[in-house]
């Protein structure tokens, strides 16, 4: 894909996600690859639907910030997933509602954060790892998503949001749709003890479809 139509293609995207609720204010940012290696990436303080093309951060196949508006306090974030997510041609990051709220549960399976409740989330986000909370922007949140070695294609940042890795902007952006529908799933069940996948079903998706980031067991996933 041109850089042009890429440029175009994550405001696209960004502002879809704004303006149906996703992520509010100047929450939440994206990231893609390049055809030389390089990255496109949200600026720092732009709202996800009012992006334009032309201003957003470019870095170079090295990682070094080149031109555009400032980008994101969080790029080391989005190059930490790269890095450890070989393969991976986008990035996400919202602080969409129902994903937030999931990450201040108690008792939540650092590993596992979301039951199997639908055959989607198992084939296209897997199993969700929970990264204790830090600051917004610190190191150790890019250095803790490098000690998953790169097992999970989606993670939640404790008390702050969803991050999720695909291999095109589609993907990333379709995970976190999914991912953010499973959580809101999981807070109106919680308590009513639905049917959740099986570990059987859970294999044989896995099997047929293949899965984006690590599936563990699920012996008993109800929380």
């Amino acid at each position: 894909m041109s850089e042009s139509r890429l440029r175009e293609q994550i405001c696209l995207f960004a502002r879809s996600m704004f303006e149906r609720g996703l992520t509010h204010g100047s929450s939440g940012n994206i990231s893609a690859v390049l055809d030389d290696g390089g990255l496109l990436m949200t600026p720092t303080d732009a709202s996800l639907g009012f992006l334009d093309p032309a201003r957003l951060s470019r870095f170079d196949a090295q990682g070094r910030f080149v031109d555009g508006d400032k980008p994101t306090k969080e790029a080391p974030l989005h190059k930490a997933l790269y890095e450890s997510r070989t393969g991976s041609g986008a990035v996400v990051h919202l602080h969409s509602t129902h994903a937030v709220a999931l990450s201040m549960l108690p008792g939540l399976d650092p590993s596992s954060v979301l039951p199997p409740l639908t055959p989607y989330y198992v084939m296209r986000v897997g199993d969700t790892a929970l990264i204790p909370y830090h600051r917004p922007g610190d190191p150790a949140v890019a250095d803790a998503i490098r000690g998953l070695a790169g097992r999970y294609a989606s993670v939640l940042l404790a008390n702050h949001g969803p991050v999720v890795a695909g291999t095109s902007l589609a993907a990333a952006v379709n995970a976190m749709e999914e991912l953010e529908e499973t959580a809101k799933l999981h807070m109106l069940l919680r308590g009513l003890d639905p049917r959740i996948l099986s570990p059987s079903q859970v294999d044989d998706l896995s099997r047929a479809f293949g899965t984006t980031g690590a599936v563990s067991p699920h012996d008993d996933h109800s929380h």
